[in-house]
């Protein structure tokens, strides 16, 4: 290739050495602008990759194969390790210490079943060669400290028993002890774990790489220093970086610091393949389900095949274009099937095709359904493959499967991850495992021999014979519901102690005194961390990002001209402030059911082929914000957003118009089937996102904006939906969809709906006429007329039930750990105060929680978070053992932020870390759609900078003096709700004074 055309790193070639690597490869990566490397280090065999593009938001990235033979989370809980101070950064927790001096985008670390990896991404040059800095001593010379080990993985403590007056009990802690008990209560996490050891069982992934609670304890200090011995050698790492900046800085940084210290080693970490079997297996499990609940139908049921291996390419692309032919969308023949069966409520957990190990999974099936149905569900899922092979599959099904993985590949986006993190985990798995990272991302070759292997027929049928209906490689596998598992475990875990604890010396139980004391200790330190890099407050740019519309298109709405690289996105609001009382609850689900079942001229199925085969997704969602303005209302608005290929635009206005103009909720069949759906959804939900419903049910009193949001999104929708689906009648089913009728017709007015179109200049100019078609053909309001355009009662108060009192509440459900919030009114952004309660947040979590409820308490999180559009301030923990010990450091934040310890340079980096979240960049697409919902919630950008100078010229007298105004001692004007188990919620009353215990609910 012509090397001049990176010119990040002119005249670099294949075959260069540069600082001990030679260059293996360098390739053009049109499609998405840049240009990659592929370099190896002589000395060592350490690999890297590099991708050169003109992205200011750099990535760096460094990945070990790290391969356990025991479930005891040995990777895991070096990982935790690593982080906890290196020989060149020998303080307690560099990593935590750096999220508070950095401007980072993104800072963590990943164990996966076979690898883990440390990555970060940053806009800021000098904070890229720090964090790369700090990561590379911690990975490679970290201090792997005993006490460390022992805070992070697990430990004995002696506790007093509460059960036996004066006699002690000893008890396990650990933040990954206490961070897999929770994953190891939520029945998704169960059944991949499960599976995997199912599919796998003679190779690494039989065993839980995060760590199953039952082998933790067995982990000895010695096998987590041998790991790392073994694993973390640059022999055994592949290095990633991201960006505009230069390939050989990077080179001779990592050169420097690590790779000229090192000799080449084999660490034997090579995976091997699972031997195939010759006949299929049938499998049941067990998950813990709460005595309280209904056990019936709470199965999942799938199947499991193993397929390809992860380095042949070309089949990882035919399976993936698979998984969207049969599940993809709600037309997709084999999820129709197991939806229609009407066994179960929605896909099993699980479901799809999974190119993550080193030979590949494919799963399907249901969840929610009875144990006694698997082997229907087994012949659905064969029947629906067998009648493919022999009819042949529908032409269209197989474009609008390459259209998706067309469109996917081509938008640029930073959700969940920095676009060039998600390139790294695009190719990790592969990389890894030997295969060519460069086709992956360049894989035009294979989709011309995909379409002349269809020329010949029957490609994708031959494909579902090889890998499905005539692959022994397979197991049926239930997971089915244990009500005593949870009390059984308790039981086995007390008798496990209770056997430690006999077989201990009176110097066994000196030593662990001894060890938990100088853990406090080392906890309680106050550290001097002056040798870690920082940025200073001059690094921080004074301004705020921004997008402006355009108004050369002549349209009624807005328009944002975007490098948007051939993407087209349609955003719209429509106002939902006034609902009858009882249609309120189910405007969530009227936004999921929209795109999903149909118009008045075609079904469910015509429409979600149409939306798979010329968009990139069509999606509603509920709001409830508060505006800007000085008043405060409260702004609930359902979002509609739309996307596509520019060649495919006016076929998304045709769809787009089609549902908000033809809309129809008058199939019940299916209305029924998307209830199930939908509450299957939102039950999975509460153990996986315990800490931010538990934060919902706290603040919901405090303004009417987290009423709604809580009635919209927390467990009220749960317990909303529950009701509507128990006892689900033809008549209750026929009132709903009169409801869900009458909710759009409200919404889709004329003058109740604001549009933006964004995108680049050749596409918004169509986009316009096509936008005044769709305007036309929305329903006519009974209110226009009203100001601006706007319905007169656009921002009416919304009709729902709330009061301003104090709640302390405990919600049960099935947890082996407790999510607990606590939330207080303070001032929203507009206030001069605000600055300077963010910082007080950053502070709060970085200098006492992470201390008192991580490292002490062993919860997995502990937070702090202001939100300055309520003005609301909350604490919330996640996975945690504890409530009533929790509650207590809540209590504890006011004391210790009106303490005053913390100093001028406490005040910086907390500045930092809110700057941090400020100036996260978007791609051009989303930060334009952000631009328009700004705009709907009165948000200037002129606010946002005066925020932010505001928030730069903080000192730490206005801090102090904040904190003494809003962090009185006065609890009873502070909400509580936690989320946990019922016996652990019972335990916690009993700990609590009468007057501050919890009333109990069950979710």
């Amino acid at each position: 290739m012509d090397v001049t055309l990176d010119q990040n790193n002119p005249g670099l070639k294949q075959g260069d050495n540069i600082s001990g690597y030679v260059i293996k490869k360098v390739a053009q990566l049109e499609e998405i602008n840049s240009v990659f490397y592929e370099l190896e280090h002589t000395l060592t065999g350490a690999r890297h990759i590099h991708i050169s593009k003109n992205d200011e938001e750099n990535t760096f990235g460094v990945a070990f194969k790290t391969v356990p033979v025991d479930s005891t989370g040995v990777a895991h809980i070096l990982e935790h390790t690593v982080l906890a101070g290196s020989n060149r950064f020998p303080v307690r927790d560099p990593f935590f210490s750096m999220l508070k001096r950095s401007l980072s985008t993104f800072m963590n670390a990943f164990t996966s079943s076979d690898w883990t990896m440390y990555p970060f991404s940053t806009q800021n040059r000098k904070d890229f060669y720090n964090l790369m800095d700090v990561y590379l001593d911690a990975a490679f010379f970290p201090k792997i400290d005993e006490l460390s080990f022992k805070q992070e993985g697990h430990r004995l403590e002696i506790e007093d028993d509460l059960k036996d007056a004066g006699s002690m009990r000893l008890v396990y802690k650990g933040v990954v002890y206490n961070e897999m008990k929770g994953a190891m209560s939520s029945p998704d996490q169960v059944l991949i774990q499960f599976l995997l050891k199912a599919l796998y069982p003679d190779t690494t992934y039989s065993h839980n790489s995060g760590g199953d609670p039952v082998a933790i304890p067995s982990l000895t200090y010695d096998q987590l220093k041998a790991f790392h011995t073994r694993h973390y050698h640059p022999s055994n790492s592949f290095f990633y970086t991201y960006g505009n900046m230069p390939l050989k800085e990077h080179l001779n940084f990592i050169q420097e610091k690590i790779l000229k210290k090192f000799q080449r080693i084999d660490p034997k970490t090579n995976v091997l393949s699972q031997p195939r079997w010759n006949k299929p297996g049938k499998i049941i499990n067990k998950y813990p389900l709460g005595e309280s609940e209904d056990p019936s139908k709470k199965c999942q049921v799938c199947v499991a095949w193993l397929t390809t291996d992860i380095k042949d390419f070309f089949e990882i692309l035919v399976l993936t274009l698979l998984e969207h032919i049969l599940l993809g969308n709600s037309a997709s023949p084999l999820r129709k099937a197991l939806i229609d069966s009407k066994l179960g409520t929605a896909l099993s957990d699980g479901t799809g095709f999974h190119d993550d190990n080193r030979d590949t999974m494919f799963a399907c099936g249901l969840k929610d359904v009875e144990e006694s149905a698997a082997e229907k569900i087994e012949a659905i899922i064969f029947d629906t493959l067998k009648s493919l092979v022999d009819k042949g599959i529908d032409k269209k099904l197989i474009e609008s499967a390459i259209h998706q993985i067309e469109f996917h590949r081509k938008e640029i986006t930073n959700t969940p991850y920095p676009y060039g993190l998600k390139l790294l985990l695009t190719i990790s798995g592969s990389w890894l495992h030997g295969g060519d990272p460069e086709r992956i991302l360049r894989f035009d070759a294979d989709l011309d021999r995909l379409r002349e292997e269809l020329s010949r027929g029957l490609f994708f049928e031959n494909r579902i014979k090889s890998y499905f209906l005539n692959n022994p490689h397979r197991v049926l596998f239930t997971l089915a519901p244990d009500q005593l598992m949870e009390s059984k475990e308790k039981n086995r875990v007390a008798v496990e102690l209770e056997s430690v604890r006999a077989s201990l010396s009176k110097s066994d139980m000196k030593k662990i005194k001894e060890d938990a004391k100088a853990l406090r200790r080392l906890q309680e330190n106050i550290e001097d961390v002056s040798c870690l890099p920082t940025l200073e407050l001059q690094d921080i740019p004074p301004s705020v990002k921004s997008v402006k519309e355009t108004t050369r298109y002549g349209a009624a709405v807005a328009c944002y001209n975007q490098p948007t690289s051939g993407i087209f996105y349609f955003e719209a609001a429509a106002v939902a402030g006034s609902f009858r009382k009882q249609l309120i609850p189910l405007i969530p689900f009227f936004c999921f059911a929209l795109p999903r079942i149909g118009t008045t001229t075609r079904d469910y199925t015509e429409m979600a082929q149409l939306i798979d085969a010329y968009t990139g997704g069509i999606g509603l969602s509920s709001n409830s914000r508060t505006s800007f303005e000085e008043k405060g209302f409260c702004l609930p608005f359902i979002s509609f957003s739309g996307k596509c290929l520019v060649r495919n635009q006016g076929r998304m206005f045709e769809i787009i118009q089609e549902l908000l103009c033809k809309f129809a909720f008058s199939d019940i069949v299916r209305l029924k089937s998307l209830l199930f759906e939908y509450r299957a959804g939102l039950e999975s939900m509460v153990v996986q996102s315990g800490h931010s419903l538990a934060m919902m049910l706290a603040s919901r009193n405090l303004s009417t904006t987290c009423a709604l949001s809580e009635i919209w999104h927390g467990v009220h929708q749960l317990q909303t939906i529950k009701g509507l689906t128990d006892d689900l009648t033809e008549d209750k089913l026929k009132s709903i969809s009169s409801d869900l009728l009458s909710i759009g017709k409200n919404l889709f007015t004329r003058n109740n709906f604001k549009i933006a179109l964004i995108g680049e200049d050749h596409p918004l100019s169509p986009a316009s006429s096509l936008t005044a078609s769709i305007q036309k053909a929305l329903f006519h309001s009974p209110l226009e007329g009203g100001k601006g355009g706007v319905p007169v009662n656009a921002f009416a108060t919304p009709e729902i039930e709330f009061d301003d009192k104090i709640i302390r509440e405990g919600w049960s459900t099935s947890s082996a750990v407790s999510f607990v919030a606590q939330a207080f009114k303070t001032v929203r952004m507009g206030h001069e105060d605000a600055p300077a309660l963010s910082v007080i947040s950053k502070i709060l979590r970085s200098m006492y929680l992470h201390r008192e409820i991580r490292e002490k308490g062993g919860a997995y999180g502990g937070f702090a978070v202001y939100n300055s559009e309520d003005g609301i301030f909350n604490f919330g923990s996640y996975r945690d053992p504890h409530i009533s010990a929790t509650l207590k450091v809540y209590d504890g934040a006011a004391a210790f932020i009106n303490s005053g310890r913390f100093v001028d340079e406490d005040v910086k980096e907390a500045i930092l870390q809110v700057c941090s979240g400020i100036d996260r960049p978007d791609p051009p697409g989303p930060a334009a759609q952000k631009a328009f919902y700004r705009k709907i919630v009165s948000l200037s950008d002129e606010t946002r900078k005066a925020f932010k100078e505001r928030l730069l010229s903080l000192t730490r007298n206005k801090v102090v003096e904040v904190a003494a105004k809003y962090f009185d001692q006065n609890k009873s004007e502070r909400s509580v709700a936690v989320i946990s188990s019922e016996q652990k919620l019972k335990e916690a009353n009993e700990k609590l004074p009468h007057d501050t215990q919890l009333r109990l609910y069950r979710i």
